[in-house]
């Protein structure tokens, strides 16, 4: 089941938009609770992801980070796709 508010998470799974493999990348990162996400810098997580997987992620990543860390921030439960016009107009196509 899926928090509709930070508060109520308690895994990272149970954040919009987390399944299994993107909560391996948060604990990869070392981000414990969904709750360290906030403040968080998403591109500056992408790049770390990348650097510590060896090999470049899907932009659809950098979305998803930009949701859960807007979340975590208190923001409302929106789809990963929600952030890919942001992330274009900030970051273009992350490559």
């Amino acid at each position: 089941m899926k928090a509709d508010h930070i508060s109520k998470a308690r895994r990272h799974q149970e954040l919009p938009n987390i399944g299994p493999s993107m909560a391996r990348d948060f604990l990869l990162l070392g981000l414990e609770t969904p709750q360290q996400l906030a403040g968080q810098d998403p591109f500056d997580l992408y790049r770390r992801l990348e650097a510590l997987t060896g090999g470049r992620q899907d932009p659809c990543v950098l979305d998803t980070f930009m949701a859960a860390v807007a979340f975590a921030e208190g923001g409302p439960p929106l789809p990963w796709w929600a952030f890919t016009e942001a992330r274009k107009a900030r970051y273009g196509q992350a490559h």
